[in-house]
């Protein structure tokens, strides 16, 4: 579906202002392009000795004494508020390195010294398209996001849960396993991200979070990729079931929900979207206008986009959008604006 890295978009002014003014610009230290002066990487195996996609990456002594204070520093404003007296006790304890995402990411793992206990943050590039996709997830679904930009730095909280792929490797066979609730699950999440439109959600780019309620266990599918938001033309590349390591979860949720089903919890998130919009209504309203004035796709994909949208829903609504901004509020507007 996907055949070629995207490019990068970099961030507007009015971007950067909208940024400004809800709180997620801040003068963190300016570390990405300093992580990238590693002398030595090796592959990151996880704790079961199997060899993942990051890599483990080694600094000089000079390199790394100047990147830890900063690095710290970061932790404490993105989790305590900026008071580095509460992160002296605070250290980075490994950074890995994505080379394979669009947005080459960093991972950083930060420990506290006084109990071992370790948390994760990302540094990556920071990548407009990617900007509008936190925003909307932050937004319009259950999830709230925490991240910080400043230049072309950007800041992403660790979003915990169980891979995808994993997911369905290990857990989708359990005996135990409510397949009736991940199905639904599914089928909300699908729905979630193909009303924003944000694409490429292959079992690599969510995670499953699994809690314990007190009669049954819950699950909520979370999105971590946002690179692809509204960027490819194909409409295919925003239904989430389509791709082919879903298929497994398709089949669950063919085999466990009827049709009837399907569309009652399709509707039941449109409905829930419906009400965050409402909420959230001035803070979507100036980002929508900032996302629609955006180039955040060549523009072949935005007519491909478009055709396909009015195709689907046989409306001429589709029609004027010049933007993949513009063509995500009338998505928007289209299904949400129904449930008000």
């Amino acid at each position: 579906m996907i055949s070629r890295r995207k490019k990068f978009y970099p961030l507007s002014d009015p971007m950067r202002e909208y940024l400004a003014n809800t709180g997620r610009s801040l003068d963190i230290p300016l570390v990405y392009d300093d992580l990238l002066r590693f002398s030595g990487s090796m592959p990151y195996e996880n704790p079961a000795g199997e060899e993942t996609l990051w890599l483990e990456v080694m600094y000089p002594h000079d390199v790394m004494a100047d990147l830890r204070p900063k690095l710290t520093a970061i932790y404490a404003m993105l989790k305590i508020g900026g008071d580095l007296s509460m992160a002296e006790h605070l250290t980075v304890e490994r950074i890995d390195f994505g080379e394979f995402g669009n947005s080459r990411p960093f991972r950083i793992r930060i420990t506290n010294l006084f109990n071992g206990n370790s948390d994760y943050y990302y540094v990556k590039h920071a990548d407009a398209s990617r900007l509008f996709g936190l925003e909307l997830e932050h937004t319009l679904s259950p999830n709230r996001i925490n991240y910080l930009v400043n230049g072309n730095t950007l800041i992403e909280e660790h979003i915990a849960g169980v891979p995808g792929d994993v997911f369905i490797r290990d857990y989708l066979s359990q005996s135990d396993l409510n397949k009736v609730r991940i199905a639904k699950e599914f089928v909300k999440f699908g729905e979630r991200c193909f009303l924003r439109l944000l694409g490429d959600m292959r079992t690599v780019n969510y995670v499953v979070d699994i809690t314990p309620d007190f009669e049954e266990v819950q699950y909520r599918v979370r999105p971590i990729d946002f690179d692809q938001q509204c960027y490819e033309g194909n409409l295919a590349v925003y239904r989430a079931h389509l791709f082919p390591d879903n298929q497994p979860v398709e089949e669950l949720v063919r085999s466990h929900l009827n049709d009837q089903n399907i569309l009652q919890y399709r509707a039941e998130e449109h409905s829930q979207m419906s009400r965050r919009a409402k909420v959230e209504r001035s803070r979507l309203l100036r980002l929508l206008r900032v996302m629609e004035k955006e180039s955040l796709s060549p523009y072949e994909h935005v007519v491909s986009l478009r055709e396909s949208m009015a195709e689907r829903y046989g409306t001429h609504s589709f029609d004027s959008c010049e933007t993949m901004g513009e063509l995500t509020r009338a998505h928007l507007q289209i299904v949400l604006e129904a449930k008000q």
